[in-house]
């Protein structure tokens, strides 16, 4: 059989397997979105506007399916954070209920069985919106909902993945691909099917500062301030970073001169 022959039959098989054959090969997940952010390389810092939004979506959006375990309610009045007062940290923390220390009577649950609770202090980490992992597979149809403390560390492509995720949603699937049943298509997915509902959409929280309110600016906060959650220090690393390098800069120089000092006279 000639080699024209075989390349016409083998192209015939493919045409003939069609969108099958596609459907079988184009499921990986997409590379993730080109976007800039602030706090991206040698001098980047974080913005501390996007900060406080981002903590705004997480807090009305997030955070009602997502732990953030590794933070701290003082952290948001730390230096190098978000840039809230310690009034409004201890505002933010008392907003939220944290599981209550035995009573006087040793008890840890009120008459109906419910735990009891206190407001939070800044000293308390952020409390997780599950009692437990069961809890949490069982409100979200078996799968669990990852802690985002370290999200941005945790997933190749970093930032720019998590930024895909959330704004890949509302791109429509192709003829060919199956959405299976309680999933959610999203590309920037490994095999495009999610366990997580769209989480953002436009309006989904009303920003103080007038900033519009469009799922890509949602996107672009909460990623900014997951970021931040992942590495509170970074600007302080950055900086200590810089002044090695220029130190090192300074000291071969002045090693240098010395070299030449110390040996212009020996030949």
């Amino acid at each position: 059989m000639s080699t024209v022959v075989r390349a016409s039959l083998s192209l015939c098989a493919l045409l003939m397997l069609g969108d099958a054959a596609i459907a079988q090969t184009a499921t990986d997940a997409r590379p993730p979105k080109s976007v800039a952010f602030s706090f991206e390389g040698a001098l980047g810092t974080y913005d501390r506007g996007a900060l406080q939004r981002g903590f705004q979506v997480y807090k009305e959006v997030c955070s009602a399916c997502h732990s953030l375990n590794r933070v701290a309610f003082h952290n948001l009045a730390d230096p190098g954070g978000p840039g809230f007062t310690d009034a409004q940290a201890k505002a933010i923390a008392a907003s939220y209920k944290i599981p209550a220390e035995p009573n006087d009577k040793g008890e840890l649950f009120d008459s109906s069985g419910n735990r009891l609770t206190r407001p939070g202090i800044v000293a308390d980490d952020f409390p997780p919106p599950f009692a437990n992992e069961e809890a949490a597979r069982a409100a979200n149809g078996g799968a669990l909902p990852p802690d985002l403390s370290l999200i941005e560390k945790a997933r190749v492509g970093g930032a720019a993945y998590v930024y895909s995720i959330l704004t890949g949603f509302h791109e429509k699937p192709p003829v060919w691909f199956k959405v299976l049943p309680n999933k959610y298509y999203d590309p920037y997915f490994q095999d495009w099917n999610i366990s997580m509902p769209p989480p953002l959409a436009d309006g989904s929280v009303t920003y103080s500062d007038g900033t519009p309110n469009k799922v890509d600016q949602e996107a672009h906060d909460v990623v900014t301030f997951l970021a931040w959650a992942a590495e509170p220090s970074m600007e302080e690393r950055k900086r200590l970073g810089l002044g090695v390098m220029a130190f090192l800069i300074v000291f071969s120089g002045l090693l240098f001169l010395s070299y030449r000092r110390v040996w212009r006279d020996a030949h």
